[in-house]
C-alpha cells in the first residue's frame, strides 16, 4: 500500500516522503475577547465624543440607601480602634463640603445657616505633627546607628503624599470623605492625618502611635533604607569617621576587566591598617571608589544588605537622643 501511494505521488511530481512530511503547526494565543466588546467600546466612545467629558462618578454618600453612622461604625471596627463618632465624622469632613451645604441652605431661604459641623483642618495639623515626631523617633530607635539625616529621609519617604494617600485609600476613606470634588492624592493624605488626630483625642497618643506603626512604618518592609537617603560625598564622610579613630582610608585597585570597552568594570577596595575594610564595583575608578565608600558607611551604620529586619513591635512611645552626622564628628 505504501509503495502504491508513493508511485501515485511520484506521478504527480512529488516525492512521497516530502508530501507526507507533517507541516509545523503554529500555535497562536487564544483570543478571549468576546464579540460584544468591540461594539460596546465603540458605542461608549461615540457617546463620550457626543456629550463631551465623561461624567464624574457620584460618591456613595449621595446614594439614597447611604447610612453614614453605620459606615463610620464599621470603619472603626475594621481598624480595631475606638473612635469618638463625632471626631471621626469631623476627620472625614472637608471645608468645601461645609461651604456647599451653607450655599444650599441659603438657596432654600435660610439666611443664617447653622450647620454645627466642623472641618478636619485642626485634626489634620495635629495628626501631621504627631506622625512626624513619632516616625522620626521610631526610626531612630529601630536603627540605632543610622544618622539623624538618614532617619529624616526615611521619615520623609513615609510621610510623602503618595504613601499616605495609598494607605488612606486602602483603609477605605475614599468613600467616606465629605467633599465637593473627587478625592485626590492631597485630600486622601490629609484625611489620613485627620484620622490619626481623631484617634489621639479618642484613645490617646500611645494607641495612635501603634496605629501609625502598624499602617505607616510597616511599609519599610523589604525596603532598602540606604536608597532613601542620598549621600552627596560618601568618600569624605567615611574619611572623617575614620579620622575620628585616628585611622586613614587607603583606596586600592583590586580588579579591572574590559578597560578599553564599554563594559569596563573596576573593583576598588578601601584598606584600613593594611586590612581590606570594604570594596565596591563601578564602570570607572571614581564610581568604584564611591561605591566602596558607601559600603563602608553601611558597615558603620549597620544597614548592610544582610542586616536584620526592622523591628515593627517596639511598644509605647520611643525616645531617642540621636545626633546628626556633624554632631557625631565634632563630639
Amino acid at each position: 500500500m505504501w509503495k502504491q501511494l508513493s508511485r501515485n505521488l511520484g506521478a504527480l511530481g512529488l516525492q512521497g516522503a516530502q508530501a507526507l512530511k507533517p507541516r509545523p503547526q503554529i500555535y497562536l494565543p487564544e483570543c478571549k475577547v468576546h464579540r460584544w466588546v468591540k461594539p460596546v467600546l465603540q458605542s461608549f466612545a461615540a457617546r463620550q465624543k457626543r456629550y463631551g467629558s465623561p461624567l464624574k462618578p457620584n460618591p456613595r454618600c449621595e446614594y439614597a440607601e447611604w447610612n453614614r453612622e453605620a459606615e463610620l461604625y464599621a470603619f472603626s471596627k475594621r481598624l480595631h480602634e475606638e473612635f469618638d463618632p463625632q471626631l471621626l465624622s469631623r476627620a472625614l469632613t472637608l471645608q468645601s463640603y461645609i461651604v456647599q451645604e451653607e450655599k444650599r441652605q441659603k438657596l432654600v431661604g435660610i439666611e443664617n445657616p447653622d450647620l454645627q459641623i466642623k472641618d478636619n483642618t485642626e485634626l489634620t495639623k495635629q495628626g501631621e505633627s504627631f506622625m512626624s515626631e513619632y516616625i522620626q523617633l521610631y526610626i531612630e530607635a529601630a536603627l540605632p546607628n543610622f544618622p539623624k539625616e538618614g532617619c529624616t529621609a526615611v521619615k520623609d519617604y513615609l510621610m510623602s503624599l503618595k504613601m499616605l494617600s495609598h494607605i488612606s485609600q486602602s483603609l477605605g476613606t475614599k468613600q467616606l470623605i465629605l467633599t465637593t470634588e473627587h478625592p485626590n492624592t492631597a485630600i486622601l493624605a490629609d484625611t489620613f492625618k485627620a484620622v490619626v488626630g481623631a484617634l489621639i483625642q479618642s484613645s490617646g497618643e500611645e494607641r495612635a502611635g501603634h496605629f501609625v506603626r502598624d499602617f505607616v512604618i510597616t511599609n519599610l518592609n523589604r525596603v532598602d533604607v540606604n536608597h532613601l537617603w542620598e549621600i552627596q560625598n560618601p568618600i569624605e564622610m567615611l574619611s572623617e569617621i575614620l579620622q575620628k579613630s585616628n585611622k586613614v582610608a587607603e583606596p586600592r585597585l583590586i580588579q579591572a576587566v574590559g578597560k578599553n570597552s564599554i563594559l569596563a568594570c573596576y573593583r576598588v577596595g578601601i584598606y584600613v591598617d593594611k586590612d581590606m575594610f570594604c570594596a565596591g564595583y563601578g564602570e570607572t575608578l571614581e564610581i568604584a571608589h564611591d561605591m566602596a565608600a558607601r559600603e563602608g558607611l553601611k558597615i558603620f551604620y549597620g544597614t548592610l544588605d544582610n542586616m536584620a529586619p526592622i523591628d515593627f513591635e517596639i511598644p509605647g512611645l520611643p525616645d531617642s537622643t540621636r545626633q546628626s552626622v556633624k554632631e557625631q564628628l565634632t563630639a
